[in-house]
């Protein structure tokens, strides 16, 4: 007797710049329908601090390369991920092709068969809904003002680094959306298929109640 195919997890998948809103967004939204959810720039970042505390340097592509084949979240225990060092360095051990390929089917295997038998996941990165998973159920690309990004970013920061200037966050983040949007590999972009929320003037209430309306007239669409 053949038993019905499993019904594929849903996959809702947010792509944006820094400090756009994308990962707080994705944490509400994979709160409120009990999805999982996955932080895949934490993988990157997780990357380049094993890279910087075991003193290598992150532009070394293959020692990059390799450490991401090894990679295990449970070498992070108790690691400061969030440092602006870290968040710089994530983004060139991004570039690299040999880590993306790495981290690649983690991503997959991820969407494919959530945690804890979820009935979906939440994936939020730069080239979810390009590349990681280009049959997501539900694409976003959230953006906003690099002048607002900026500003949300210091406000994040300053509490740990007093003498953190706003024109040097501002200055990174547009050092790192140049990075991000120029690499050979999997650069970030928008896909044709996603839908465009621009945070600039949203709160994450208003973001989060514009994302429903989306994921929600989808849903109705897919009974």
């Amino acid at each position: 007797m053949n038993s019905e195919p499993a019904t594929p997890p849903i996959v809702i998948a947010l792509d944006g710049p820094a400090a756009s809103g994308k990962g707080t967004l994705a944490r509400r939204i994979a709160e409120h329908y009990g999805f999982a959810f996955l932080d895949t720039g934490t993988l990157y970042r997780g990357v380049a601090w094993l890279m910087l505390n075991d003193g290598g340097d992150p532009a070394d592509a293959k020692a990059a390369a390799a450490a991401a084949r090894t990679f295990d979240p449970q070498k992070l225990a108790g690691a400061d991920i969030r440092t602006k060092e870290v968040g710089a360095a994530a983004s060139v051990v991004a570039a690299n092709a040999g880590v993306r390929a790495a981290l690649l089917e983690f991503q997959r295997r991820f969407a494919a068969a959530p945690p804890n038998n979820a009935a979906g996941a939440v994936l939020d990165g730069r080239d979810i809904g390009t590349v990681v998973c280009p049959d997501a159920t539900v694409k976003f690309f959230v953006t906003a003002s690099p002048e607002v990004r900026a500003r949300r970013r210091w406000l994040e920061l300053r509490e740990n680094r007093p003498d953190l200037q706003e024109s040097e966050v501002y200055q990174d983040l547009l050092e790192r959306d140049a990075r991000d949007a120029a690499r050979a590999d999997a650069p970030m972009s928008t896909a044709a298929d996603a839908e465009l929320l621009d945070t600039t003037h949203l709160s994450i209430d208003a973001a989060f109640a514009a994302a429903r309306r989306v994921i929600d007239g989808v849903f109705r669409r897919c009974g």
